[in-house]
């Protein structure tokens, strides 16, 4: 399964986590228009938090399906529920990313100041900092194993930065299911 050059790992890594943070930051700040993306009733850009805590929680239960599968030997079944996970991941971004550019940047929190200041905002900054961290640890696994062939993988630092990435992003799913509740379930 050579799809990447073993070469270009740390390149194509590199690339993809600039663009995929550059558009991240851009739809943060609001400059996508919102034009520049279909429209969609209101019931679904309402829906789509809620969509996204769900997908993160599913997001939690492959990672940790993928993580116990390699522990006892499970190559296949670690693929897939890597692979999953990356999916899932995506289209939570897809998602997240399109909201966020319908509606021209992040939702205000609705909640007391003392909530926002003291518990709101350094969960949120935790949540960002990992995913921003997780993005191109990601990219790197992935490519490291599209690269190569199964046997020759646990010669490269696939596990030892795998590992990392997978204990980020749960931490940065399990926050962002944390700031959900905050921002569209208690308040």
């Amino acid at each position: 399964m050579e799809y990447v050059p073993r070469e270009r790992v740390r390149l194509l890594t590199g690339v993809l986590s600039v663009v995929s943070l550059a558009v991240v930051f851009a739809a943060a700040g609001g400059r996508i228009p919102a034009s520049s993306v279909p429209a969609a009733p209101e019931w679904v850009i309402d829906a789509i938090p809620a969509v996204n805590a769900i997908i993160s929680a599913v997001a939690i239960g492959t990672i940790a399906v993928g993580w116990r599968a390699i522990r006892r030997g499970a190559i296949g079944r670690h693929r897939v529920a890597m692979l999953s996970s990356f999916g899932l991941f995506a289209t939570f971004l897809a998602l997240y990313l399109y909201r966020l550019t319908v509606m021209g940047g992040p939702s205000d929190f609705p909640g007391p100041a003392t909530i926002e200041q003291f518990v709101y905002l350094p969960l949120l900054a935790i949540h960002i900092l990992l995913a921003i961290v997780c993005i191109p640890l990601l990219y790197y696994v992935l490519l490291l194993a599209a690269s190569r062939p199964v046997a020759e993988i646990p010669a490269t630092s696939h596990a030892r930065i795998g590992r990392v990435a997978a204990s980020l992003w749960l931490v940065s799913f399990s926050l962002g299911i944390v700031v959900f509740v905050l921002l569209h379930v208690v308040y």
